[in-house]
């Protein structure tokens, strides 16, 4: 089943660097035969997360997950400045989860070099290379599967090495931040992985820009009574920070 987990995972990032794949290029790739491959692709069907073509498969449509290059320059200037905000929470000595994607990655971008005794745990690959600049800073990688879509690890190692770990804040990514649905996400096997890692979290930091917000994605992570704060773009309208209240009392837009 682990097996057949990783591929899929492998399909769905496939699809997300290049929209389309053929039955006989995924076969190749995976290493399986062209009839293991077609079993997955009719699987993957069911579930919604693949769109069958002749000859093979592709996103299925308007509901894609974009590769982290692609993400990083939407919203870029309201990211800057929600990585900013919250990396100036982070205080010395904390030990810190640190999520994947676009945003995250700025906060790791802006975190000070005068910190001392800050450990981040992280499923980032590019978190971690963000994060070499700063002597002062630990560095746990979780370690698990590759997704090259996100540069991120999952599970199953992944999993494991976080339920060992207790840190005093979460910094979280998403694909959306809904009143009724809470905070969700477009990937099922880094969904794993960011709710272990707010299982694991003294305090769930959520940062979203305004554009994610009153988004339902695929994968639910967390109601917003799980989350004590939200860091979003200033742009967002009373509207959507009004439907967050008051299961989500601190909202902070930049």
């Amino acid at each position: 089943m682990r097996v057949q987990k990783a591929r899929h995972s492998e399909i769905i990032s496939v699809l997300g660097e290049q929209g389309s794949a053929s039955v006989s290029e995924l076969s190749k790739l995976l290493g399986v035969s062209e009839v293991t491959v077609r079993s997955d692709l009719s699987a993957l069907a069911q579930t919604g997360l693949v769109r069958r073509t002749r000859g093979g498969v592709a996103r299925p449509l308007g509901l894609s997950e974009r590769p982290l290059e692609e993400s990083s320059k939407q919203q870029t200037a309201v990211k800057r400045r929600i990585g900013e905000a919250a990396a100036a929470i982070v205080q010395d000595g904390q030990t810190v989860f640190l999520d994947v994607g676009s945003t995250t990655t700025e906060i790791a971008r802006h975190l000070s070099p005068a910190l001392r005794g800050v450990t981040v745990v992280t499923s980032g690959l590019n978190i971690a290379l963000e994060l070499e600049r700063l002597p002062n800073i630990h560095i746990i990688v979780t370690g698990g599967s590759l997704r090259r879509l996100q540069h991120s690890l999952v599970s199953p190692y992944a999993l494991e090495l976080l339920s060992r770990i207790r840190a005093d804040l979460l910094f979280l990514g998403c694909n959306g931040v809904h009143a009724e649905h809470g905070v969700t996400n477009a990937n099922f096997d880094e969904a794993e992985v960011k709710t272990r890692m707010a299982e694991y979290a003294a305090a769930v930091v959520v940062v979203a820009d305004q554009s994610k917000l009153g988004v339902v994605s695929r994968a639910h992570l967390l109601p917003l009574a799980g989350v004590q704060t939200l860091i979003t773009g200033r742009q967002a309208t009373p509207a959507q920070l009004g439907a967050l209240f008051p299961d989500l009392a601190d909202i902070r837009a930049v």
